[in-house]
């Protein structure tokens, strides 16, 4: 195992098309990190730029206490799971795994207690004989997860290594991936688009965006305070099942509590007073109200109960989710949210109805795309009511 630490790695195409800038990022031994971040973000880019697939153009790359800028893809000690799987199509699942231990000039006792091993933990051993043709998506898959395993690498790095397969074999293959690494507690490095194996998979999870025109890290931490604390709008917007809801509006103090108010809505929501010192520079300014689905409710509760921390909206669709339904529904300006509430199934469909938000859980972001969260920026946390913040932001 391995730490792997990143300092100012940035990527340059054609000596004029920037990738990827100013990338810092140090991980820790055993740590399983998960880049996460819509198409285009640099995502891959460091991944491979990590393996020695892709030359970096200026910055550090380390694996363990060595400097790999100059070290050959073969000789870093990774092993690497392609989307694709990169099987060869005429060697036999065993050959397949045990080919880079061949090249290596392993003993073959010893490749095939590896093979044979590797085959048990991940449920394979009868499958050693086919060809990949034989296999389904699900088993080329655990052939490729395999092969890197008898490596016994440093570091593995697991390039959207779940896309090609359906969604129902795809959660069974994300829960064993996660099985295996608390099993070998390897150091790994995985990449995704989809922000649910982002967040059941990784110790800590990289957001990283593209919509400044590079690829940028716009947050690093836990995935609870990534979801729970997101320090700027684009963080909040892009992970969640289900989309924060923004309201663009202004800030506004009466008799010394401040108030997110959009007159066109007729929306008037108090803000915990706790935020007070953190909101005192944004007064009379234009903000980003966001908050997420789930702290709505139909029953006026929460620390100011009474206040006008209510939203009376027109209802849209309701979709049954089980124990919960989602609520789409938009302001009188046309302003289109989702509420998710506990599931009933008289909820009225096209009609004015009064929802409450917790003012413990929204957030006030400056305006733009990437505008800060105000009351949690950087992610820390400031309520006595959030237990283990471990902020750890990282500045474009």
């Amino acid at each position: 195992m391995a730490t792997v630490k990143l300092t100012s790695v940035g990527k340059i195409y054609d000596k004029k098309v920037r990738a990827t800038n100013d990338f810092n990022l140090d991980i820790g031994d055993g740590e399983f990190v998960v880049f996460v971040g819509p198409s285009g973000c640099g995502k891959s880019t460091t991944l491979r730029m990590i393996a020695g697939l892709e030359e970096i153009s200026e910055g550090i790359i380390e694996i363990g206490e060595r400097v790999v800028n100059d070290v050959l893809p073969k000789d870093r000690d990774i092993a690497m799971v392609f989307q694709n799987y990169a099987l060869y199509p005429h060697m036999s699942v065993y050959k397949n795994m045990a080919f880079g231990l061949m090249l290596r000039k392993v003993p073959r006792t010893e490749i095939k207690e590896r093979v044979n091993a590797a085959a048990k933990m991940l449920g394979i051993e009868d499958l050693l004989e086919r060809k990949p043709k034989q296999l389904s998506g699900g088993q080329r898959q655990r052939v490729a997860l395999g092969r890197a395993i008898v490596r016994e690498p440093a570091v593995f790095l697991f390039d959207e290594p779940l896309s090609n397969l359906d969604a129902k074999l795809r959660v069974t293959t994300r829960t064993e991936i996660k099985a295996l690494h608390q099993r070998l507690t390897t150091t790994t490095i995985y990449v995704t688009h989809d922000q649910e194996e982002a967040m059941t998979l990784g110790d800590r999870i990289v957001v990283m965006s593209a919509a400044r025109g590079v690829g940028t890290i716009e947050q690093v931490d836990t995935p609870l305070n990534v979801y729970r604390y997101p320090a700027n709008r684009f963080v909040g917007a892009f992970l969640g099942r289900t989309p924060m809801n923004f309201l663009e509006g202004r800030l506004i103090k009466q008799d010394d509590a401040y108030y997110f108010v959009r007159e066109e809505s007729k929306v008037s929501i108090r803000m915990n007073h706790e935020f007070n010192d953190r909101l005192s520079p944004y007064e009379d300014r234009s903000m980003t109200l966001g908050w997420r689905p789930d702290a709505m409710s139909e029953t006026n509760t929460g620390i100011y109960q009474g206040h006008d921390n209510h939203l009376t909206l027109n209802t849209l669709v309701v979709e049954p989710l089980g124990r919960e339904i989602d609520v789409s529904c938009q302001t009188d300006d046309g302003i289109r949210l989702i509420a998710r509430i506990d599931a009933r199934d008289d909820f009225p469909e096209g009609k004015a109805v009064q929802f409450f938000i917790d003012t413990e859980h929204v957030h006030l972001f400056e305006p733009g795309e990437f505008g800060i969260n105000v009351i949690h920026p950087d992610g820390q946390v400031i309520s006595n009511h959030i237990e283990d913040p471990r902020p750890q932001a990282v500045p474009a």
